[in-house]
């Protein structure tokens, strides 16, 4: 049998926090960065400004698409297209693009925040590349 204050301990834990979380507050400035992570499963693009606060992101799983079509320069079109209209509503003009792994929708998201009025100023590859690192996985026998 529980006690009254083990049941009402119970009860508080699990209940949800009902108020709104604080916003958190980002300066947009005109000039800032595109961080676009091309995955083989999904694109993922983040507009920040200079200090890495992030101003608007997308991915080509938030705009609906799902399974293979992920992976596609249209699917990269769509979320760029929806990242960069926010960011282009709050004030940001000019960014350098960071541009991270193997993905289809690398070339399609770029020219699509330019299109979308952000001028792009410089494009850097941060793909990562080990330096023979971790042996690869044996050959698959089919």
């Amino acid at each position: 049998m529980r006690t009254r204050k083990k049941q009402q301990l119970r009860n508080k834990v699990w209940q949800k926090k009902t108020g709104a979380s604080k916003k958190r507050i980002v300066r947009v400035e005109p000039f800032g960065e595109a961080h676009i992570h091309a995955s083989f499963n999904n694109i993922i693009i983040s507009l920040t400004n200079k200090s890495g606060q992030v101003i608007s992101w997308s991915s080509a799983g938030k705009m609906g698409f799902r399974g293979s079509k992920k992976n596609t320069p249209y699917a990269a079109q769509m979320a760029a297209q929806d990242c960069s209209k926010t960011a282009y509503e709050l004030g940001l003009r000019k960014v350098k693009v960071y541009v991270k792994g193997p993905g289809s929708g690398r070339e399609s998201a770029m020219r699509t925040i330019h299109s979308n009025g952000i001028e792009v100023t410089e494009i850097i590859d941060v793909t990562p590349l080990p330096h023979n690192g971790c042996r690869p996985p044996k050959r698959r026998r089919v």
